[in-house]
C-alpha cells in the first residue's frame, strides 16, 4: 500500500505536469493499493485523470470533520463519500499540532467513516518522547481511539514519527520494523475482532531509502508526503515496492 499525502500543495497545472511524469514512469500492476490524498478542492479534478487510467488509483481525503452542520470550512464524511473517495487520513500529526485535535476528536472521526471507507489512522511520537524512550507508551495511548471497534479490514495504521516527518531525518528500518510489529500486536489486542492491520510508514520515505524500508517484514507500505509531490519520484517508489512484493 502506497499513499501520497499532498498536504496543502497543488494546483491544476501542477496536477497536469504530475500526471504526465507519473504516467511515463509507473510500471502498471494491479497488485498494489495506490492512493492519492490531494487537497479536497482538487479531488474532482484529479479524478478526471485517475478515472481514465489503466491502473486503479484510489483518491482519498486528508481529513474529515467530527460532524456536519455549522462548522465553517469543514468537510464531512458524507461529503467525501459523495465524491467516491476510497479512504481518509485521520489524526495526522499536523492536525494534532496545528488544529489541537485530541483522541476524542480522532475517535469520533473514525466512527464516522470506519467500515464505510478505509481509515488511515496516523500515530507517532515527538522527538522528546522518542529520546525519553516513551515511544511505545505514546503509541499505545494514541491507539486507544480504536478500542472495542470492529473494523474488519477497513483500518490502516500509518506510523509517522513526528521528528522524522518532512525533515529528511529518517529512522533505521530495523527499528521501524520493530515498532510496526508492536503496533500490529496492540491493534490486535484492542479491536473486537482481533484484526491485524496493515501498518505503513510515514517518515520521510523517498526513492533513495524506500527499498530499505520495504524489505522489512512488518512494513506494509508507505504514507508519502514531500516525495509524492514529484510524479516521477512517486512512481519510482511504487515501482520499488512492487519489485520487492511481486
Amino acid at each position: 500500500m502506497i499513499i501520497a499525502n499532498w498536504k496543502c500543495n497543488g494546483s491544476k497545472s501542477m496536477i497536469n505536469h504530475w500526471w504526465k511524469e507519473f504516467s511515463k514512469t509507473y510500471n502498471e500492476t494491479d497488485n498494489t493499493f495506490i492512493g492519492i490524498a490531494p487537497p479536497s478542492i482538487y479531488i474532482q479534478y484529479l479524478e478526471g485523470f485517475t478515472s481514465n487510467a489503466l491502473t486503479d488509483i484510489k483518491i482519498g481525503s486528508q481529513d474529515i470533520d467530527i460532524s456536519s452542520g455549522a462548522r465553517t470550512g469543514a468537510i464531512s464524511a458524507e461529503m467525501i463519500m459523495d465524491f467516491d473517495c476510497k479512504f481518509s487520513i485521520i489524526g495526522h500529526s499536523e492536525r494534532r499540532q496545528f488544529f489541537n485535535e485530541n483522541n476524542d476528536d480522532i475517535r469520533q472521526k473514525i466512527l464516522n467513516i470506519i467500515n464505510k471507507k478505509i481509515t488511515v489512522l496516523c500515530i507517532g511520537e515527538t522527538e522528546d518522547e522518542n529520546y525519553n524512550n516513551l515511544t511505545k507508551d505514546v503509541l499505545e495511548s494514541q491507539l486507544e481511539v480504536i478500542r472495542d471497534m470492529d473494523f474488519n479490514d477497513s483500518l490502516v495504521v500509518a506510523y509517522e514519527p513526528v521528528w522524522s516527518i518532512g525533515s529528511g531525518n529518517t529512522a533505521q528500518p530495523g527499528k521501524i520494523n520493530e515498532i510496526h510489529n508492536f503496533i500490529k500486536d496492540v491493534v490486535q489486542s484492542t479491536s473486537i475482532n482481533s484484526a491485524i492491520p496493515i501498518v505503513i510508514y510515514g517518515g520521510s520515505v523517498n526513492e533513495d531509502n524506500a527499498e530499505s524500508f520495504f524489505n522489512e517484514e512488518f512494513i506494509d507500505g508507505a504514507l508519502i508526503g514531500g516525495a509524492s509531490l514529484n510524479g516521477k519520484q512517486f512512481a519510482n517508489i511504487i515501482n520499488i515496492y512492487n519489485g520487492i512484493n511481486s
